[in-house]
């Protein structure tokens, strides 16, 4: 059995059966346990949800900016002029401008994490959307990357904010950590946005609206956990 098989059925060994979900505080030290390579994994999160994803009042989208960060220096580009310019750099984006940063975008420029623009900018920003649309970058008013605030915004970017928006299959996915975290910190980032996602049931939505919670690193096996 190859290397990578072995150590992935090893893993899989220590998981519960899906029919027994945990706490998260007893589900973290499984996951922490898959801690066996040489690079710091990717912890994730997926909520599956009883919602009606082809209903538009029945969409879950936010962002939240997790306790202890995400573990990663977020790239971000802002869409700015003028005073809001220099608030962006004085903020700590790693890119500011305006129709000349469209236009490297345009050419196939994509390499960041978040996407912020000032209301002015979108005249700009608009002709961007089947570029960024698709990455998942495309500033909006509702996930709060179009904003007068830039510099807030940016940093709590910095500090680990993470959007988040439900699939066609009313799934929610979201980064909250790596497995370097000690304990206590991944399973507080884990628990705060399970809350968060808890308090934004869409009125809409009828019947049990948590249907399962999972989180996995890169390249582990999944754990299921308790919704409170």
């Amino acid at each position: 059995m190859p290397k990578v098989a072995k150590r992935m059925t090893a893993m899989i060994a220590k998981v519960p059966p899906e029919t027994k979900l945990l706490p998260v505080a007893e589900a973290v030290p499984i996951l922490k346990s898959f801690n066996t390579t040489k690079f710091d994994q990717t912890v994730e999160i997926v909520m599956r949800l009883g919602i009606d994803p082809k209903q538009a009042d029945q969409l879950v989208r936010g962002s939240i900016v997790l306790p202890h960060g995400i573990g990663k220096s977020l790239r971000v580009v802002v869409f700015a002029k003028g005073e809001k310019l220099d608030e962006a750099k004085a903020a700590g984006a790693d890119e500011v401008g305006g129709p000349e940063l469209a236009e490297r975008i345009k050419g196939g420029w994509t390499d960041f994490d978040v996407c912020i623009a000032a209301p002015d900018m979108m005249g700009a920003v608009g002709p961007l959307g089947k570029i960024l649309g698709p990455r998942g970058l495309m500033p909006s008013p509702r996930a709060g990357t179009v904003t007068p605030d830039v510099g807030k915004v940016i940093k709590e970017y910095k500090a680990g904010k993470v959007e988040f928006r439900s699939d066609a299959g009313g799934n929610v996915h979201a980064v909250v950590g790596k497995l370097s975290f000690d304990a206590v910190k991944l399973t507080e980032n884990i628990m705060a946005f399970i809350n968060h996602v808890v308090n934004l049931k869409p009125a809409a939505v009828r019947g049990q609206y948590i249907k399962g919670i999972a989180v996995s690193a890169t390249m582990s096996p999944s754990v299921r956990i308790q919704a409170g």
